[in-house]
């Protein structure tokens, strides 16, 4: 059983939901209906699962009136032996999007507060016009300030130590270094370098992660991999419309291209000689709202606040999960990877699309800065505590020109550089090993 850090934010919700529902978005199987399972099997006495793709006659549950009685008294009448106990049972709403109906309920259901309700669905993130799935319904009223929205991701690296036995204890050790600033012991080093490797090639994805922790076999690794993003060439052809189909899927098979250059902003034409983005813009936002990729865009100046100083025209865009990027290329260059051996733009590439995920998962939102007159370039830009704070990444252990150029200029109260190497702290910048960027 895989432990997840999102376990924590369902108890918190559980304690602290006063009039919310919870609506739970993200990729498709990073394990959303797997750990609200687990959550209403351990958390409450009774739970309660309906799946309404699996299931299309539960709609009915949610025709004519929808005050929390009617909804209640048709649910004993089409889920026989259900218990409903006020305070101790959870509801889970699963395939939402295949019932507008229960989406609009949430309002009624949240006010009523006798049970918790937690909602969820594949490819929720699109909006209505998006989904070419003809089941998929527009929700006339959206029970807004009624249900608390809640993103999940593929497993993170501290998760990924979890699941291959290094506890808390062993993350919160390796976690002085990087409060201290001090050099991390030489044999504790090369083994979580050697974890994050694996970590790139494995990536997030629960089946996979669960695979390896049991078998250690990369080839299985890789076959889960490939399962996993047929699924989603699959969800593409199911879901987007028309024309968009081939367009979104040509998009999302350039990611591997994009990101093996030395400058990795997003460029149309390795979609497509002479594309632009009034053809593939659209395409750029599905995978966006689909939770498939992250979108990081330039700022014209690097100051708070970085969302309204990002340019629309300039960004990069990252896979949501490293593994898969890996597996889209292919198993030699994964084992190049787990050797320390791989070279050119592509490792870099990878590199900086792990650390993007990270700090993704911790909570930041994805900016870089490139400045128009000049070759400086920092990969990302983060607000951290106030302020402004540069990430460069580095996959070896080079130069830093850049990131010494921002610091003589912007003058920040921190200012991170992630390298393949021991921690440091010189001239202004903290450097960091890549693994322990799960702290920053």
């Amino acid at each position: 059983m895989l432990k997840r850090k999102i376990y924590q934010e369902l108890l918190h919700w559980k304690s602290h939901r006063k009039d919310e529902c919870l609506l739970i978005k993200g990729a498709r199987q990073i394990g959303k209906t797997y750990i609200v399972r687990l959550f209403g099997e351990q958390e409450y006495e009774s739970y309660i699962e309906m799946n309404f793709l699996k299931n299309p006659n539960l709609r009915e549950i949610f025709t004519g009136d929808l005050s929390s009685t009617e909804i209640w008294k048709r649910m004993t009448a089409y889920l026989p032996g259900v218990k409903l106990i006020e305070g101790k049972t959870l509801i889970f709403l699963d395939e939402i999007q295949k019932c507008a109906k229960a989406r609009m309920a949430m309002k009624f259901l949240a006010e009523d507060r006798r049970f918790d309700v937690i909602a969820s669905g594949s490819l929720l993130g699109l909006h209505y016009g998006q989904d070419a799935d003809d089941e998929v319904e527009e929700v006339e009223s959206i029970p807004v300030g009624y249900e608390h929205p809640l993103i999940m991701h593929s497993l993170d690296f501290e998760e990924f130590l979890w699941a291959n036995r290094y506890g808390e204890d062993a993350v919160s050790y390796l976690r002085t270094f990087y409060d201290s600033r001090t050099k991390v012991p030489n044999g504790i080093h090369e083994k979580y370098t050697q974890l994050f490797r694996e970590y790139a090639v494995v990536g997030g994805m629960p089946e996979v992660v669960q695979a390896f922790v049991e078998h250690q076999d990369f080839g299985e690794v890789q076959e889960i991999q490939e399962k996993i993003l047929a699924s989603y060439d699959d969800d593409i052809s199911n879901h987007a419309k028309g024309a968009e189909k081939v367009k979104v899927r040509a998009v999302y098979a350039s990611l591997p291209r994009q990101l093996a250059r030395e400058y990795r902003k997003f460029k149309f034409s390795e979609v497509e000689k002479r594309a632009n983005a009034r053809k593939y813009g659209d395409s750029i936002t599905w995978l966006v709202d689909a939770n498939l990729v992250h979108l990081c865009r330039n700022v014209h100046e690097p100051y708070l606040p970085l969302t309204a100083n990002a340019m629309d025209d300039e960004f990069k865009v990252y896979v949501h999960d490293t593994g898969l990027l890996l597996a889209q290329y292919g198993f030699q260059t994964k084992l190049a990877m787990l050797n320390g051996t791989l070279l050119g733009n592509a490792k870099g590439g990878i590199y900086e699309n792990l650390i993007g995920d990270m700090l993704i998962k911790r909570g930041y939102k994805l900016h870089y800065y490139k400045a128009s007159d000049s070759t400086l370039e920092l990969e990302f830009l983060i607000e951290k505590d106030g302020g402004i704070v540069p990430v460069e990444v580095k996959a070896g252990n080079t130069s830093t020109k850049s990131l010494n150029r921002f610091i003589e200029t912007y003058h920040p109260a921190a200012a991170y550089k992630l390298i393949d190497g021991n921690v440091g702290e010189a001239d202004g910048k903290i450097t960091l090993p890549h693994y322990l960027a799960m702290f920053i």
